[in-house]
């Protein structure tokens, strides 16, 4: 191995470190806690080698972002795959995107509600995001209905996804009623 190769190498695993300890102390004490002070002293390196891979905070939650857009699809494609029946994907894909956004509350977050720097619903969106985007449209595709075009649907019931995720996480909605408000957006959004 080249001593340029082994820098690369050394250089994405610092990357992978710092986005590793930011969404774990983003997880542990909220994202106010991740500084790049907090980082550095987290990670043993200095704030100057931190300023060398992301300009800032930004960046950082934009890459736990990115991270956490891959994660996502992949929970949703594991769990839809696992169903024939249209009205158990839909389900399926309802239940694995709660979820994730309850397990995974900071990365939730840095999706969906921080500015992480990154584009949405653009022709320079990232791909992780336009994946997961896609993995949703897969199994509402089918479901969209006759003259009902199949993003402007998936749109829908994603913001209804993201409703429930953030109304539940601040208490808004009453916990034992997450199963019948699923079945409800299945039944009643998706007309199954």
């Amino acid at each position: 191995m080249s001593v340029q190769e082994r820098k690369q190498r050394e250089r994405a695993e610092r990357e992978r470190l710092i986005v590793a300890t930011a969404r774990e102390l983003a997880e542990q004490q909220g994202w106010d806690a991740v500084t790049t002070r907090q980082l550095a002293e987290r990670i043993e390196y200095s704030q100057p080698v931190l300023y060398s891979h992301f300009r800032g905070k930004r960046e950082i939650i934009g890459a736990v972002a990115l991270q956490g857009a891959t994660e996502m699809a992949a929970a949703v494609r594991a769990a839809t795959s696992a169903e024939d029946d249209p009205r158990a994907r839909i389900t399926a894909l309802a239940r694995a995107y709660l979820d994730f956004a309850e397990h995974n509350p900071a990365v939730y977050d840095a999706l969906f509600q921080l500015d992480g720097g990154l584009a949405y619903a653009q022709e320079d969106t990232p791909e992780p995001l336009k994946d997961a985007f896609a993995a949703l449209l897969e199994t509402l595709d089918a479901v969209a209905g006759d003259g009902v075009h199949p993003g402007l649907f998936t749109e829908m019931f994603w913001a209804a996804l993201h409703g429930l995720a953030t109304l539940t996480r601040t208490g808004r909605l009453l916990p034992e009623d997450a199963e019948p408000r699923v079945a409800l957006l299945v039944d009643r959004l998706a007309m199954l």
